[in-house]
């Protein structure tokens, strides 16, 4: 690889900088001279030839934006010159042929996960506490303080401790200032039920309220949380009154999974005594739970049973040349292997929907997925916005100029295998093979659906750095460059920056990545954000949401 520039796609009309190049600044690429006429950072994009008002530029051999006003060969691409354009798109019957990667390495490896009954495997054992209503999040935060701690799951003790010292020194009239932080490094080994990788409680701010359709999709969202592989029992706390019923609960649990065999506790306040009787009672039937759940164990499946969400998130300029790629590889090596890849954030698909409707393996999958995005695009222009406004500040400062060149970039993580099936918002995956997941680019509610749709691992990579996870799905997140892995050791867990260095090729991080994924998928290694407790989860309310 040229260490200086790089051109992705041989149609591309733009550079894109490997490093902060000067004005001035000469490089060379397959013979031909470039002359930076001002500086381009790193991840940013030069113009490779004088361009007019209106000239197409191309990115990864697709349309990603269009020239504003006149710009010079070597002018840097930025949000004064250049704004999203995407080509239209259509099912035209392509005759699309896909070579499966070499995945003899792995064809008899397996993992360790916990084997449910309906044939699913989990890559890890979660009690899931759920409130039908956001009037129980106060009962379900006291529930957790009091479980966390004694039953080991409590990281956050480092600073509990540190702000006693800070107390201390004010009650003995000390400069709190000089009070230092020790964080704590010792492996928490002090779990109370060794089967049971952590009890999840899933907050939010729905169930009464809003629209009816927010609370129908909420039940879906939930009731598929219980039904999830990584999930081995459920406690339920309701108020009684709420638009969400118990009721419309149980009534698509049974519609999701008529064979539904999991331990469910239910408990409505309405109908109990007092507060306090309910939260006991709560917590003493769930403890009886977890003693049975406890007794499961992880036992050797197949990679095909590997259920993976491919997201991004802070993404770079480098997200679609070295993380993203990466994982796209793993994914192509999952989909050889027959296992399930899901690829959400429908915002992030403007610009290479018609790659997406040519990879797909019938015209029943195409016509789905050109409706859900068309539905959604018009929904977000009715109020004013659209799919061409979800660039962050952060991407923008980073490369990112246009919605086109974010797509055509996060397009890379889901490989090159052809899309086996389209799934709404909470629908299931049950095809082996690349599905895609109508969800927000936003990111917590993004893999807030790849889970609901069945992921067992997301891989979240990022450019920028993003603290965020699942509550019963493991989130390795992969960085773009070095200079973050190494600068936020504390929440990356994979440094694909050596591909931009040319230290490792696509191929060899991807294979890495999936090894990567089979240690977690058997316990063995913990992601950060496992280990961070970071368990975010928004649902979607159906309305616009980038």
């Amino acid at each position: 690889m040229n260490h200086l520039v790089l051109k992705i796609n041989k149609a591309d009309n733009v550079l894109v900088a490997l490093q902060d190049l000067s004005q001035g600044t000469t490089v060379v690429h397959e013979g031909l001279s470039y002359t930076t006429t001002e500086p381009v950072p790193a991840k940013h994009k030069l113009f490779m030839q004088d361009m007019k008002t209106g000239d197409e530029v191309l990115m990864y051999g697709v349309l990603v934006g269009k020239v504003q006003h006149n710009v010079k060969q070597g002018e840097r691409m930025s949000v004064k010159n250049t704004k999203h354009a995407a080509e239209p798109f259509a099912y035209r019957d392509f005759n699309y042929t896909w070579e499966t990667p070499d995945v003899t390495a792995f064809i008899n490896r397996t993992f360790n996960g916990y084997h449910r009954k309906n044939g699913e495997v989990g890559t890890a054992n979660y009690w899931l506490f759920i409130p039908t209503v956001f009037c129980e999040n106060r009962n379900l935060s006291i529930i957790k303080e009091s479980l966390y701690s004694e039953l080991g799951y409590a990281v956050d003790d480092k600073y509990k401790s540190y702000t006693h010292k800070l107390v201390q020194a004010f009650e003995n009239g000390q400069d709190v200032t000089n009070i230092s932080f020790e964080p704590d490094t010792s492996p928490k080994t002090n779990r109370v039920f060794k089967n049971i990788d952590g009890i999840k409680f899933l907050n939010h701010n729905g169930g009464c309220g809003g629209t009816r359709q927010d609370s129908d999709t909420l039940s879906k969202l939930l009731v598929a949380y219980a039904d999830h592989p990584n999930v081995a029992g459920i406690t339920v706390l309701s108020l009684g009154c709420q638009h969400l019923q118990l009721s419309d609960f149980n009534r698509d649990l049974a519609e999701r999974n008529p064979d539904f065999d999991k331990p469910v506790f239910v408990f409505e306040q309405q109908k109990a005594q007092s507060e306090e009787q309910l939260i006991q009672q709560a917590i003493q039937e769930t403890f009886v739970g977890l003693i049975e759940a406890n007794k499961q164990e992880r036992r050797p499946a197949p990679l095909s049973k590997l259920n993976v969400g491919v997201k991004c998130g802070g993404s770079d300029g480098f997200s679609g040349i070295s993380a993203n790629p990466a994982v796209g590889h793993c994914a192509d090596l999952l989909v050889g292997l027959g296992a399930k890849v899901l690829l959400a954030e429908f915002p992030e698909l403007c610009g290479v929907e018609q790659e997406m409707i040519d990879r797909s393996v019938n015209k029943p999958v195409a016509e789905k997925f050109i409706k859900l995005m068309t539905e959604y695009d018009e929904l977000a222009h009715k109020v004013g916005s659209g799919f061409y406004m979800n660039p962050s500040p952060g991407n923008i400062k980073d490369g990112l100029i246009t919605d086109a060149i974010k797509s055509a970039g996060a397009a890379r993580k889901a490989g090159s295998s052809p899309v086996v099936d389209v799934l709404d918002y909470t629908e299931p995956a049950t095809k082996p093979g690349l599905s895609l997941v109508c969800t927000p680019g936003n990111d917590v509610e993004a893999t807030t659906g790849q889970a609901a749709s069945g992921a067992t691992l997301i891989l979240f990579t990022t450019g920028l750095g993003t603290p965020t996870g699942n509550p019963v799905c493991p989130t390795i997140k992969v960085a773009t460059n070095s200079l973050l892995a190494n600068r936020m050791s504390d929440i990356i867990d994979i440094d694909t920056g050596p591909v931009i260095s040319g230290v490792k090729t696509i191929t060899q991080m991807g294979e890495d990545i999936l090894e990567y994924c089979i240690k977690v998928a058997s316990g063995d290694e913990i992601p950060k954000a496992v280990q961070l407790n970071q368990d975010d989860f928004i649902p979607w309310k159906r309305g616009v949401s980038l």
